[in-house]
């Protein structure tokens, strides 16, 4: 599924394992999402402000190189051309300040990273299926094609 040319998912996530994992269970769910993945905070702003790269979704670790989730989150929900994009956050973080101060930011859904792989897999697949499979755009397109 690609919509004008466009990745469906943009994953922002630094650690190599868990980059494999969420791209193995994408493939092995039938989740058929083009995924492109940048590897610290920096990159995911060229990509959106440079290249204007507009996903379906920004999947988004916090704890990256560069630049940090938190101040990837504040630049893409402060720009009127990205704001509607759907932010997932994602990461190991379960502290509060790190939850209020994303949702404060404007996250639309925050996730810890589970520490057990079949329950990582788990939240993996229903993150892909909400978001490519049941969730609407908000420029009213279909939720898949």
């Amino acid at each position: 599924m690609e919509l004008n040319g466009e990745k469906d998912i943009l994953l922002v996530e630094d650690n190599p394992h868990d980059v494999e994992l969420i791209l193995h269970v994408f493939e092995w769910s039938n989740i058929h999402s083009r995924v492109r993945v940048v590897w610290d905070g920096q990159e995911a702003l060229d990509a959106l402000f440079e290249e204007k790269m507009r996903p379906r979704v920004i999947l988004l670790d916090l704890k990256l190189p560069k630049v940090g989730g938190l101040e990837v989150l504040r630049q893409i929900k402060e720009d009127a051309s990205l704001r509607e994009i759907p932010v997932v956050v994602f990461s190991s973080s379960a502290e509060e300040r790190d939850i209020a101060l994303s949702y404060g930011l404007g996250v639309n859904s925050y996730i810890v990273k589970p520490v057990e792989f079949d329950r990582f897999a788990d939240v993996i697949r229903e993150i892909g299926c909400y978001w490519q499979l049941i969730n609407r755009p908000p420029d009213g397109g279909p939720a898949t094609e």
